[in-house]
């Protein structure tokens, strides 16, 4: 395949970023090649690029693969993407709020997706979860996300950033932090550090799941104060007994639980636990 030399990574004068989209414009070419070689695309993969912004990913990604679908919300930043494609590359752009759109309907044959993208940090959370619930036509996830929810994502029991959205995901997806990346690689520079991200959704959720939002409350309820015993972070949703059944002391606190056994739990839990019972 002939090599495509994409223009610079500028940054329009007429075009800023917007903060309602979070937007914060790619621009260090070092970075870049760094982020695509832990990507590594292939022609003929099936390749989801998610906020291309002004393409400073798009076009190096269009030098080693000849077809790409991205999902952007900006109109004016996909004039200006449209306006760099080259003449021989295949960019389909599909305009819309990425929290609203089905990227299952982009898998066109059997290969499951692969995603890539400097996500919003404003709705990276939910964004996430809006793309495991369709996990199944997902083959991997590379992601620019902020340090802290990274760390977070990854984070071991019985450590500072475990909490709530590391057990949340530990069911659908193991999380591979790749490296970092400064503030001054960005134009407008964020006010926080960045890192880029592995994601890959598991073909068999490791520990059963009976109730899905079961889980969730209970989840949710023990990290709601963190520094609350399970005995009372939980007397609403799991009886003090059950906690036991579970080989759990109820006198731990949640963030000294594995996601195994917060599974476990929730599949001992009663539909609808008395708040006095097991006292």
């Amino acid at each position: 395949m002939q090599a495509v030399s994409p223009p610079p990574c500028s940054w329009p004068s007429t075009l800023r970023a917007r903060k309602r989209f979070g937007q914060h414009f790619l621009h260090d070419r070092a970075i870049i090649t760094r982020i695509l070689n832990a990507f590594d695309p292939r022609p003929g993969q099936a390749i989801v690029e998610i906020g291309p912004g002004l393409g400073a990913l798009t076009l190096p990604l269009l030098e080693r693969i000849d077809s790409l679908d991205v999902v952007e919300i900006d109109r004016d930043a996909i004039r200006e993407l449209r306006s760099r494609v080259p003449a021989d590359r295949t960019l389909r752009i599909h305009e819309g709020d990425v929290l609203q759109f089905d990227v299952a309907r982009l898998r066109r044959g059997p290969e499951p997706l692969r995603l890539v993208g400097n996500l919003p940090y404003n709705i990276s959370t939910p964004l996430l979860f809006h793309l495991l619930s369709m996990r199944e036509h997902i083959a991997d996830m590379h992601f620019m996300l902020q340090k802290e929810v990274v760390d977070r994502m990854a984070a071991a029991p019985n450590s500072a950033a475990y909490g709530r959205l590391t057990v949340m995901l530990a069911p659908w997806v193991k999380v591979e932090p790749l490296f970092e990346i400064g503030p001054g690689a960005f134009r407008p520079p964020p006010q926080v550090t960045s890192s880029v991200v592995r994601l890959i959704p598991h073909v068999h959720t490791p520990f059963p799941i009976a109730d899905h939002g079961k889980f969730a409350r209970i989840v949710a309820a023990a990290f709601a104060q963190r520094r609350k015993t399970l005995r009372n972070a939980l007397r609403a949703v799991v009886p003090e007994d059950v906690i036991r059944q579970a080989g759990i002391d109820p006198g731990a606190r949640g963030e000294t639980l594995t996601p195994a056994a917060f599974a476990e739990l929730a599949s001992l839990a009663p539909e609808n636990p008395s708040a006095d019972s097991g006292r």
